[in-house]
């Protein structure tokens, strides 16, 4: 079941994709939240809902798809999460997960611009598995972690290269305005399994990365255990999962994004996320 936020006019609404048409959710009794999304029953509800109002489903095309969370209360990212992207960098495996901050204003919408920003030359893609947070998580155990999780999304973890290493710190690199396109769904934690999930990035068409979350160094549940365990997790907090080998900045040599060029993020489950890359304007 693929969640989506889009709107045909002017005020966002929630439906579920089915293949190219959207099913509207409107019909429900109440809005839905990211806590609702963690519990069996309200998705059998929505099942049902959904079967009842196909004929009201609208086109894909004909609707604007919207970031399932588009202003996250925290991004908490994790940095070098996957074997082959260590791999690239000739770095050793963490021994346990290196975490940096990304501002929650940077989330951007499916097809909407990636900005250039004129005082950056190295901007780079990265496919991420983001994690939507459900329930409110404090000190949570790597068993019961999948309990909190709300579902699963796509995200592009547009990074400042020049930015990151100048400042010798992360924050400003990740965070300009669009550098977290986010989606195009969200599927919920128990129907798709995160620990092996084909993710890949194309630039113009060109693969750049490709792998799977089989690679991961910590899994989603040690993830939210890690983070849960020294800051309270609320919903609609998202953890981007890190990103695997074949980064641009590390190609020989680096091939990073120019206005111009489109981006698709794809994730196996959850849909591809395309953002074409323009310039920025005064």
């Amino acid at each position: 079941m693929q969640f989506v936020r889009y709107t045909t006019g002017d005020t966002p609404a929630w439906g579920v994709r089915r293949d190219d048409e959207i099913v509207p959710l409107t019909g429900l009794r109440e809005d839905i939240t990211y806590q609702q999304l963690t519990d069996p029953g309200f998705l059998r509800v929505v099942e049902d809902a959904v079967d009842a109002a196909e004929d009201h489903a609208v086109p894909v095309a004909d609707a604007r798809l919207l970031a399932p969370v588009p202003r996250p209360g925290k991004i908490v990212c994790v940095g070098l999460n996957y074997h082959d992207h260590a791999e690239e960098q000739d770095e050793e495996v963490p021994e346990r997960p290196l975490l940096f901050g990304k501002a929650g204003a940077a989330v951007t919408n499916p097809g909407d611009p990636i900005v250039h920003p004129d005082d950056l030359d190295d901007v780079d893609y990265e496919v991420e598995l983001g994690v939507v947070i459900g329930r409110t998580a404090k000190n949570v155990s790597a068993d019961e972690a999948r309990e909190y999780v709300a579902g699963y999304t796509a995200i592009n973890d547009v990074s400042g290269r020049d930015a990151q290493f100048d400042d010798g710190q992360f924050f400003r690199g990740k965070s300009y305005d669009t550098f977290a396109p986010m989606g195009p769904t969200l599927v919920p934690d128990d129907r798709l399994d995160p620990s092996s999930l084909d993710v890949a990035c194309r630039v113009n068409g060109d693969t750049k990365q490709s792998s799977n979350t089989e690679e991961f160094i910590f899994g989603v549940e040690e993830v939210v255990e890690y983070i849960s365990g020294f800051t309270t997790l609320r919903p609609g907090d998202v953890i981007s999962t890190g990103t695997p080998g074949g980064v641009g900045i590390f190609r020989d040599p680096p091939e990073l994004l120019e206005p111009g060029d489109t981006v698709d993020v794809e994730i196996e489950g959850i849909g591809t996320l395309t953002n074409p890359v323009t310039a920025e304007r005064d």
